[in-house]
């Protein structure tokens, strides 16, 4: 066969020719039916992520290479999000790319290969968070003593829902919101995102009552099913909670990064519970033992305090012994109160003889004298200066007087008048101006009219036809008019008759056929 055909092309033969596409076409459909679905495992090379929202990518082992693509909607439900040395499993189907002559993967699907990638991607994920600060312990808040309502995202059905509202049952029965979510598969990570930032978008007094501490809680689990909780999406909507929260995954082996971002991490669901609220009969017993300490310690206080009363009031004197030496000085006093009642009453009736002496007849009618000369001499005096002080007051007032005239007032009077002229002249020169113009106007359509009009076509060399006083347009109406009258520019002519100009009386002009 091979002698054959090398025979037929050395004689220029009978090899069909194909066109490149032919060539492209028949390549693409061997290699898509031959491989439609296929499971490739390789490192992650070069990711390539353009504006589109596709991406592209190399899978690569130690001796080849080979081109994926994730297309952009593929690509936004993918569980894990390719990254460059990630090792992965990825599921879809070989095609090619005639453009560029190679052959790809169509990825569907994207999966960690084994446990040692999902550990590898998880240390990874770890150290980028906690370069930027997520894992640190300043950032981390305290638990509420005993909150009100506590927040639970969990699942629903499964029994950690049901350990932890028998733990607080028992413990201290509170209320508790539960977020039903996803806790394994593609679901897991966004809907425990959309949780624990709807918890924390709740309104505080709304109809639904925001919670004060948050519980995210899962039972054990491979880390193929705790790998929800690995996602950076959850990690990061942890780190921006403004609630408190308790992460509760896995049994007490089992670590994810939402552990690491939570203000408190409880290695089971059940410890979280008891680390959310205190023991109720714990704290009524610890209630009452404070309540009798602080019995026993206001008592011991009140004796201290007698006992001290006493010491003091032993050192102090007798009520008799404080008052006698005061009674003995009032008695004292009142012993020598009469005498010097006596004696003070003596000497104020010498001090006011001693004043009454001096107090004539004489010596008051001298003081009303010369009272009286003084105001004798000061009425004189008084005529004159009110006389003044009127005078100086008129000359005041002539002076306000000279300026109060009417030439202000005048002046600005003809001011007025002045304006009001030029106003009036500015208003007749408009007004005359707009006259004109009216009237340019109106000439300009009267010779319009005219130039329009059908006269001015007479003038032109057309006539009007008009039979029995009628304009006739058509030559069979014409025919039947017992009298036809023709219409010229300088006149009017009847048929068979004289000429009739316009002033004759004949009926006025209409307008007609013209020719």
């Amino acid at each position: 066969m091979a002698d054959l055909i090398e025979d037929s092309g050395a004689a220029g033969g009978n090899a069909p020719e194909y066109t490149v596409s032919e060539i492209s076409g028949a390549v693409k459909r061997v290699v898509e039916g031959e491989f439609p679905h296929v499971r490739v495992r390789g490192e992650l090379g070069r990711v390539s992520r353009p504006r589109s929202g596709h991406v592209y990518l190399d899978l690569k082992d130690e001796r080849a290479v080979l081109s994926g693509v994730i297309w952009k909607g593929t690509a936004a439900r993918l569980q894990t999000q390719p990254e460059e040395g990630l090792e992965v499993v990825a599921t879809g189907r070989l095609t090619t790319f005639p453009g560029q002559s190679r052959y790809q993967l169509i990825i569907e699907d994207l999966r960690p290969a084994g446990q040692g990638a999902l550990m590898a991607l998880l240390e990874q994920r770890k150290k980028a968070l906690a370069a930027e600060g997520l894992f640190d312990a300043a950032r981390k808040r305290p638990l509420p003593y005993l909150p009100e309502v506590i927040g639970v995202v969990t699942s629903p059905s499964g029994a950690v829902i049901r350990d932890i509202l028998h733990r607080l049952r028992d413990r201290f029965p509170r209320r508790v919101l539960i977020w039903p979510v996803a806790v394994q598969g593609e679901r897991c990570a966004p809907e425990v995102a959309n949780a624990i930032r709807g918890f924390n978008a709740l309104p505080r007094g709304g109809a639904i009552p925001r919670p004060d501490l948050l519980i995210v809680a899962r039972g054990g689990g491979s880390i193929e099913d705790l790998w929800g909780f690995n996602e950076e999406i959850v990690a990061r909507a942890a780190a921006e909670s403004a609630i408190p929260l308790v992460s509760a995954v896995g049994h007490e082996t089992d670590t994810t990064l939402i552990d690491f971002v939570a203000d408190r991490r409880a290695p089971t669901p059940t410890a979280a519970a008891e680390l959310a609220v205190p023991v109720r009969l714990d704290l009524l017993s610890w209630l009452d033992g404070q309540g009798g300490r602080l019995t026993h310690a206001v008592s011991a206080a009140m004796a201290r305090r007698g006992e001290r009363l006493r010491d003091l009031a032993r050192g102090l004197p007798r009520p008799e012994t404080l008052v006698e030496w005061p009674r003995q000085r009032l008695d004292s006093l009142a012993d020598r109160l009469p005498a010097a009642l006596r004696a003070g009453v003596q000497a104020r009736r010498v001090a006011l003889s001693e004043a009454g002496g001096s107090l004539r007849p004489g010596l008051l009618a001298r003081a009303l004298a010369g009272e009286r000369r003084r105001l004798e001499t000061c009425g004189p005096r008084l005529a004159p200066a009110l006389s003044r002080r009127v005078e100086a007051g008129r000359e005041a007032l002539a002076r306000r007087a000279d300026r109060l005239t009417l030439r202000p007032i005048e002046s600005e009077i003809a001011r007025g008048r002045q304006r009001l002229a030029e106003q009036g002249g500015r208003l007749d020169t408009a007004f005359a101006r707009q006259v004109e113009a009216q009237r340019r106007r109106l000439e300009s359509a009267d010779r319009l009219r005219e130039t329009l009009g059908y006269t001015a076509t007479l003038k032109r060399g057309y006539a009007v036809v008009r039979g029995d006083g009628v304009v006739v347009t058509r030559k069979a109406e014409a025919a039947q008019a017992r009298a036809l009258e023709i219409e010229f520019a300088d006149g009017r002519l009847a048929v068979g008759g004289r000429p009739r100009k316009p002033g004759d009386g004949a009926p006025p002009p209409e307008q007609g056929t013209l020719f």
